[in-house]
């Protein structure tokens, strides 16, 4: 997994999972936290347009409206 999404994952309380029989490895999450890991994802996503456009919010805003997030 990537390493920056593995560390998203566990800001957002993602329990790591590792099943002995299969082998699989997985992140599982309780709602509110799949919620909160979907949100750091669009944020950084955000942040990094931003981050881009010369300190142009415009971009900022234009990603988080397009997945209905208001700012804080």
């Amino acid at each position: 997994m990537n390493e920056r999404i593995k560390q998203l994952a566990e800001q957002a309380d993602g329990v790591f999972i590792h099943k002995l029989i299969t082998g699989a490895k997985q992140y599982t999450f309780l709602e509110k936290d799949l919620e909160k890991f979907a949100l750091l994802i669009v944020q950084k996503c955000a942040d990094i347009g931003q981050q881009y456009a010369d300190g142009n919010y415009e971009v900022y805003n234009q990603i988080l409206e397009h997945f209905g997030i208001e700012e804080e």
